[in-house]
């Protein structure tokens, strides 16, 4: 009697042909994917091709060009104060400043002056920028007529030959150190023979346009 199960084989050449071994039983239900990538391992399945590799700065080079400018801001920096203050010391040309030939003329002005019993030109030298404001003046005036009676027994004339040192406090003022040669006066306690140069020390002042002496100190004698 036949039925839906299939006749028993026995053994021996009549039964089915064996299966291969390691050979699936009946057709792939899937054909298999293509592997784009096969040696790329797991996550290896990009769609497509790959977008080409960006290149990125290395981070030496970044912090090369960062201390090269921060290097060059510096430079500019020192370039910009150095000749700031070279500017107004070197030559002492600045509006108003000092200049060892204005220093020069001054002084002698006011040698000058004391050598021939100028009293008024002393006194504008003394008062220091205030001749043209101080109303009564006779006192200054005396004084004035005091400081050139006292050279004047010292020294028959001096010349200022040179200015040895200027140590300005400000663009317009200054303390200098000059040589000058200066002649004794006649019948003075110094000795004729003795003629020659001398240092002093001068404190001057520029204002409007003009160079005061407002002091004056031989460094061999008293303050005149």
């Amino acid at each position: 009697m036949t039925g839906p199960y299939p006749p028993p084989y026995g053994t021996g050449p009549v039964g089915p042909p064996l299966t291969q071994p390691n050979q699936p039983y009946g057709p792939t239900p899937y054909p298999p994917v293509a592997q784009p990538y096969p040696d790329a391992g797991i996550g290896a399945t990009y769609p497509g091709t790959l977008p080409p590799p960006v290149n990125y700065p290395r981070r030496g080079r970044r912090w090369l060009i960062g201390g090269l400018v921060t290097l060059a801001v510096l430079l500019v920096g020192a370039l910009i104060v150095g000749v700031a203050l070279s500017g107004g010391s070197d030559e002492r040309t600045a509006t108003g400043a000092l200049t060892d030939a204005s220093a020069q003329a001054a002084i002698q002005d006011y040698l000058d002056a004391l050598s021939s019993g100028d009293e008024e030109t002393v006194a504008r030298h003394t008062l220091c920028g205030l001749y043209d404001a101080v109303k009564e003046r006779r006192s200054d005036l005396a004084l004035a007529g005091l400081t050139s009676d006292a050279f004047r027994k010292q020294y028959s004339s001096a010349e200022v030959v040179s200015i040895d040192q200027m140590v300005p406090s400000s663009p317009t003022q200054a303390q200098v150190l000059f040589t000058m040669r200066v002649s004794p006066a006649s019948g003075s306690a110094r000795n004729p023979a003795r003629d020659g140069e001398e240092q002093a020390v001068a404190q001057l002042l520029s204002v409007d346009g003009e160079v005061l002496v407002c002091s004056y100190l031989p460094r061999t004698a008293g303050q005149y």
